[in-house]
């Protein structure tokens, strides 16, 4: 009977059960009342006394090594059912489909990361200004034919609160409360009471830079136009520079760069002169500095500014304005790779 037992032992550890019916007819053979183990129980009465000791033992070890493997195989058999039926009730019913970041959103990080290098800091302004910070104190007199360049939108109740029609104002509110050297870039929206076309929009973003310190010239002002064209267009791009005006900049100018799509040699993007315009600078006029505070005689300075949409047309041949402010997802998923 020994013999037997250690064959059983034996069988018991190699056997397996691929699911549970498998595992039933094991738990059958061995531990139910008709298996192995109870019969053995039965012939055990018919053991000699001076073995019933040992093989006593070996019964005993018999059915507690069936009972084991037997659960040892049922709990795998669990773990195994569980990973294949398993369900996550915290996953949605229906795949998200991730987002994807604005063209106007891209393409300015893009451009404050340029003057970022270049030792530009972020200010930010109201979009609700007053009259003297958005015109007054860029140079616009009360009867300046200047400010009928800007459409803009006035607060009825308050003639002097309008809606800024350029980041200009950012520029006068740290000039007024910092002194030089100052280093800024003022990217935002701005307003004006235009008719919504292809290309023009009541709404669009713009971006102005500022620099103001001892013995800033228009040789500086170049230097990092230069920098900032080539960094976003390529290290091909060039630029030149129109003679333009501004009330708040003397000397002005009209910055173009070589057109990126036909590399300067003309198309119709560019109307075949080999050009795009792209934003407008000039040397800060010291009556501005003067009139928020700042020694024109000690300090100069230089300014920019551009168009965010204007930038975008040209990075990503955008040809209508509206397509910004409309929130079209099939338009979004475009710069799903921009990201």
């Amino acid at each position: 009977m020994i013999e037997r037992i250690n064959g059983l032992l034996e069988e018991i550890k190699n056997s397996t059960a691929a699911n549970a019916d498998e595992l039933e007819a094991l738990r059958l053979k061995y531990l139910s009342k008709k298996g192995i183990v109870n019969d053995l129980m039965a012939q055990f009465r018919e053991v000699p006394a001076e073995q019933k000791r040992e093989v006593g033992v070996k019964i005993n070890e018999l059915k507690n090594a069936a009972q084991e493997h037997f659960n040892s195989l049922k709990e795998l058999l669990a773990n195994k059912e569980e990973e294949q039926c398993e369900i996550d009730l915290t996953r949605p019913s229906s795949p998200t489909v991730l987002g994807t970041r604005h063209p106007l959103s891209i393409v300015r990080n893009e451009i404050v990361d340029i003057f970022a290098r270049l030792g530009f800091s972020i200010a930010n302004g109201v979009e609700v200004e007053d009259d003297w910070h958005v015109f007054s104190s860029m140079n616009f007199a009360e009867d300046h034919p200047a400010r009928d360049m800007q459409d803009t939108f006035f607060v009825e109740a308050h003639p002097d609160i309008i809606l800024r029609t350029h980041t200009s104002s950012v520029q006068s509110r740290v000039m007024e409360t910092s002194q030089p050297p100052i280093r800024i870039i003022a990217p935002g929206r701005v307003y004006r009471n235009e008719a919504i076309s292809y290309r023009a929009h009541c709404f669009f973003h713009q971006l102005e830079g500022l620099y103001v310190d001892k013995n800033v010239s228009f040789t500086d002002l170049k230097q990092v136009l230069l920098l900032f064209a080539q960094e976003m267009f390529g290290k091909d791009t060039k630029i030149r520079l129109r003679p333009s005006y501004f009330p708040f900049t003397e000397p002005s100018a009209e910055m173009d760069i070589s057109c990126n799509i036909c590399g300067g040699k003309g198309c119709p993007f560019c109307k075949n002169t080999g050009w795009v315009e792209i934003l407008g600078c000039g040397m800060v006029d010291p009556n501005v500095l003067e009139l928020c505070g700042i020694d024109s005689k000690e300090y100069s300075g230089y300014a920019f500014g551009m168009g965010i949409e204007r930038i975008t047309n040209l990075k990503y041949q955008v040809k209508d304005l509206r397509l910004f402010s409309e929130n079209d997802v099939r338009f979004l998923k475009l710069f799903e790779s921009a990201n």
